[in-house]
């Protein structure tokens, strides 16, 4: 069961599952999802996790938490600052564990090492590094915002072409289509953000279980293996057929991912 609820300064919109019992010393999880989603797209992740606590959420700028109140927008955060305090904001005094999807997973690792005691242990699925010299420039996000005479609403429907193909994006609802160019100045504030390095690996005390699909490209394998070598305590996690969005495709084993860094966790 899942109830929803509002958190923070920015009313942040939450999903929260209640653990069913059956293992009640585990800690909590906060799902955080990538650049252009929604909680929405963790629903099936957080449903193969009867036994833990899982809160699930919109990032400022996007789904539900784009308004306020009033109908306005909220000021979209300008930097990973402003993402964490929006994190711990949902985590609202609670340690745990973070398992972040793309921009999510950075985020997570980014809370982790400025506040060591808000988070028990990070899942940073396909994290994106574009601090680091050989990231591509020509990555999806780059893509969409590379051209600063586009507007954000633009940069917004390129991003979502080239995620799921012209086709798919002509099939959308008009009021689909719209909303989602609505939330282009939350794309074009995440791509701005991580420009710099988002966190220091070595700052980051906590077990750390990076993921990537073996599908993926090579730039996503590369970064969750240097995650892993970088970070004091990190560990791999391959799913086999998986691409970008293996918590679509892949949930049962994205909830195994979850799983892996909880019981890191625990362990620590």
């Amino acid at each position: 069961m899942s109830v929803a609820r509002r958190a923070g300064r920015y009313g942040l919109a939450i999903h929260e599952h209640d653990a069913d019992g059956s293992r009640p010393m585990l800690p909590p999880v906060v799902l955080v999802h990538g650049t252009m989603d929604r909680a929405t797209s963790l629903a099936k992740v957080a449903r193969r996790l009867p036994e833990l606590r899982v809160v699930r959420y919109d990032r400022r700028g996007y789904g539900d938490s784009r308004l306020d109140p009033q109908g306005h927008p909220w000021p979209v955060p300008a930097s990973v600052d402003e993402h964490v305090a929006d994190l711990l904001d949902v985590l609202d005094g609670t340690p745990s564990v973070v398992v972040g999807h793309s921009m999510g997973g950075t985020i997570a690792l980014a809370a982790a090492a400025r506040h060591p005691d808000a988070v028990l242990a990070v899942g940073a699925f396909e994290s994106p590094r574009p601090w680091v010299p050989w990231w591509p420039a020509a990555s999806p996000g780059s893509r969409a915002v590379e051209d600063g005479e586009v507007d954000a609403a633009t940069a917004a429907e390129r991003f979502m072409r080239r995620m799921i193909g012209d086709a798919r994006w002509e099939r959308l609802p008009a009021r689909s289509r719209a909303t989602r160019r609505a939330e282009g100045p939350a794309l074009v504030a995440d791509m701005t953000t991580i420009r710099s390095p988002a966190y220091d690996d070595a700052a980051i005390r906590c077990p750390v279980v990076a993921g990537a699909g073996s599908g993926s490209g090579d730039h996503h394998a590369r970064a969750s293996e240097e995650l892993v070598d970088q970070v004091r305590h990190g560990e791999l996690v391959v799913v086999e057929g998986a691409r970008h969005g293996a918590h679509l495709t892949h949930p049962d084993e994205f909830a195994s991912f979850v799983r892996r860094a909880v019981d890191l966790a625990v362990a620590a």
